[in-house]
């Protein structure tokens, strides 16, 4: 875990939150879960302060959706991804055996308990710094503009242009208890045969999810 700890730039004083905060809730009832539930907050909180700073003149719709933008599950994959968090994930054998280490779900809720270790380890402050130094480059490359449309939105114009028919979504399943659930949804573009499924902590957030899962798709068509 020294290595994760240097990718962070963070060392921990009590290293056992950190062993918490990467492990699975397929190994044992002390896992990382109610770490993530505060890591989820604290994130949402420093990035939309964030925010409120850089783009005064931006209105509360705008914000809000460049924030989801920034804290939904694919972008926490994506910078789990580059501290190489993986390795270091502690999971049950049949979370091994299906290749967990490799699920973005588990990576993002994986990096929001980090991130509530680190407040409890340390202060607000501290890991409000280790948030934004990890954001640079996504902080550095947001604007406003990129967020008058969601991406369920984009895709129904898209649709309505090509005078296709409209995406349908579907609720496949719903995994874990109710404060803490992960839904699965898939969108199937008839025309096209084109079906995704993706999965966030939200089904609105699953939706967007997978327009622009589709999004890519259709560009390289």
């Amino acid at each position: 875990m020294e290595k994760l700890q240097k990718n962070i730039d963070y060392h921990f004083s009590d290293a056992a939150l950190l062993k918490q905060a990467l492990t699975h809730r397929s190994v044992n009832k002390n896992n990382n879960e109610r770490l993530e539930f505060l890591g989820d907050s604290i994130l949402g909180c420093v990035i939309s302060h964030e925010l409120y700073l850089r783009f005064p003149l931006v209105d509360e719709g705008q914000l809000s959706r460049l924030r989801s933008s920034l804290v939904r599950g694919q972008t926490l994959a994506k910078l789990a991804k580059t501290l190489n968090l993986s390795e270091n994930l502690v999971l049950g054998q049949g979370e091994l055996k299906s290749g967990g280490f490799r699920r973005e779900s588990i990576q993002a809720d994986a990096f929001e308990a980090i991130l509530g270790a680190i407040f409890l380890d340390s202060d607000y402050l501290t890991v409000s710094a280790v948030i934004l130094k990890l954001y640079d480059g996504l902080l550095n490359e947001a604007s406003p503009d990129d967020s008058l449309k969601d991406f369920k939105t984009q895709l129904q114009e898209l649709l309505q242009k090509k005078g296709r028919s409209l995406p349908m979504y579907e609720l496949i399943k719903t995994k874990g208890q109710d404060h803490n659930a992960v839904f699965y949804v898939s969108c199937h573009i008839k025309e096209f045969n084109l079906t995704v499924e993706e999965n966030a902590k939200s089904i609105k957030r699953a939706e967007q999810a997978c327009a622009e899962s589709i999004l890519g798709s259709l560009s390289s068509l």
